[in-house]
């Protein structure tokens, strides 16, 4: 079975894909594989092809063999529709993506129980009026915590918050009730998640659709001394609404790994808020963790040959509620 490992970028392909995944792929296909970087693919006779971040674009007229894609990353909205709609098969390593993120959030979420990070910046100035602030924290015992979305990563939240005392609720209109009560979640509208919460996490998928979902009326809400997580995409929700609600109540924190322009983020607004606190998209995966999508793909290409099902497929269908 004729395999290609290719990406625009041969550094990152191999980040996600090392020699010892691209091995166990060589013995799977019969060492008919080829690892190299692209573009564009053209023409070309394999059946399978894995790539990752900056996957090229692949012309389906001149690989009339083409059966499966391994995609080492998150989100396939760039290219799985017109796949899928040719007949090949898609598979996507976004619950192993999903993981890093889930566990920032996690982190996130507990230490703004306690303030930790206006209460840490004081503390360098005023350590007493800093112990006063962090006095105004409820902890993590019957705190309110929000989830935006119950997807792969608000799941996996909401799955480490079990082990907590907190009690968590979640606004996601395609989550049954017997997805929530599997993982202890109150589902409840956007309204009551802003009032009452918190902390407030956002996961909402990345769509057409969600962009401005967090209106101005939900940010202006917010109680005292609660926090704004967002680890999801700044498009929705709009900055100057974040930042109105910010200067009205400079108890409130927001901590941002996302904005609405990454590119040209020294025009943000929110940037000269003491309250708003940013880092610089680095909840995904990163470092040693790349590895673990090209894993989830070997595994995926594991059952694929075995004719097994496999969670990591993406269909028509997801397309419509996936990041």
């Amino acid at each position: 079975m004729k395999v290609s490992v290719t990406a625009k970028d041969i550094t990152m392909l191999k980040r996600v894909f090392t020699d010892r995944q691209l091995n166990e792929i060589r013995r799977l296909a019969n060492d008919e594989i080829d690892v190299f970087p692209s573009e564009i693919l053209e023409t070309g006779d394999e059946e399978i092809i894995f790539s990752t971040w900056g996957i090229p674009k692949i012309n389906l007229e001149g690989h009339k063999n083409l059966k499966a894609v391994f995609y080492g990353a998150g989100s396939v909205q760039s290219f799985a529709r017109e796949m899928l709609e040719g007949g090949v098969r898609v598979f996507s390593a976004w619950h192993a993506n999903a993981v890093p993120v889930a566990e920032y959030a996690f982190a996130q979420i507990i230490l703004s129980l306690k303030g930790f990070v206006p209460v840490m910046n004081e503390c360098r100035d005023n350590r007493q009026a800093s112990y006063e602030r962090f006095s105004k924290y409820p902890g993590a015992y019957r705190a309110k915590v929000g989830l935006l979305g119950l997807g792969a990563i608000g799941s996996r939240v909401a799955k480490f918050l079990m082990n907590t005392d907190t009690d968590v609720y979640a606004f996601d209109p395609f989550a049954s009730a017997e997805k929530a009560k599997s993982l202890n979640v109150q589902l409840i509208g956007l309204d009551k998640i802003f009032e009452t919460c918190d902390v407030i996490s956002n996961h909402i998928a990345n769509l057409p659709e969600t962009k401005g979902i967090i209106t101005r009326k939900h940010l202006l809400s917010m109680k005292s001394y609660s926090t704004f997580i967002n680890t999801g995409r700044g498009a929705q929700l709009n900055e100057q609404d974040l930042y109105d609600a910010l200067k009205k109540d400079e108890t409130i924190t927001a901590l941002l790994d996302v904005v609405t322009d990454e590119k040209n983020f020294n025009d943000c607004i929110l940037r000269s808020l003491p309250n708003c606190h940013f880092t610089p998209h680095i909840a995904g995966t990163a470092g040693l963790e790349t590895e673990r999508m090209g894993e989830r793909m070997v595994n995926a290409y594991r059952d694929y040959l075995l004719g097994i099902g496999c969670e990591d497929e993406v269909t028509l269908k997801m397309l419509e509620t996936m990041a």
